[in-house]
């Protein structure tokens, strides 16, 4: 099975470009860790990199009435613009938000980034 987030790779292009240009904040940390690098890989070892979230995962398609994962993962209004590791801890859960401080008190640690050169 392809990957729904890149059925159609023009778009998710577009759309990459279109956060970039905005400069958005990480919709899942509100900022906390700083500001999204736009211009590193988005992987590990560049943690505050910059990667789409899905707001309503698209795993869960279904669940919120989408007609496909890649209707999910294709819906401008269910997009953000996301640090790679905020991403990586908000998994699939709805409401995640790393800038309140009582959804994260069940996370044992907190990652501890420092804004450089990598």
């Amino acid at each position: 099975m392809n990957n729904p987030r890149y059925q159609n790779g023009t778009l998710r292009r577009k759309y990459r470009a279109r956060f970039k240009a905005m400069g958005c904040p990480c919709g899942i940390c509100k900022g906390r860790l700083g500001a999204i690098h736009y211009d590193e890989t988005s992987d590990a070892k560049h943690p505050l990199s910059f990667v789409i979230d899905e707001i309503k995962p698209v795993s869960l398609w279904k669940q919120y009435g989408y007609a496909s994962a890649a209707k999910a993962a294709q819906d401008w209004d269910n997009l953000q613009a996301a640090h790679w590791i905020c991403n990586s801890m908000k998994s699939n859960k709805v409401g995640f938000d790393l800038s309140n401080k009582t959804q994260t008190e069940g996370i044992k640690r907190l990652p501890n980034i420092s804004d450089g050169e990598w």
